[in-house]
């Protein structure tokens, strides 16, 4: 397994897990909006310094 595949297990994990520590501690929907405006964020970045 290389590098990347590790690294690329461990994110979707820690992703994983970041969703259910929120489920259990009943604050999914701050999550949820938190990562709506961090994709948000990121386009127009990645549009910006395109």
């Amino acid at each position: 397994m290389s590098i990347s595949k590790s690294r690329g297990f461990l994110y979707r994990l820690a992703k994983f897990l970041g969703d259910w520590q929120a489920v259990s501690s009943g604050r999914i929907g701050r999550r949820i909006g938190r990562r709506a405006a961090g994709k948000v964020t990121g386009k127009g970045l990645r549009k910006l310094f395109k």
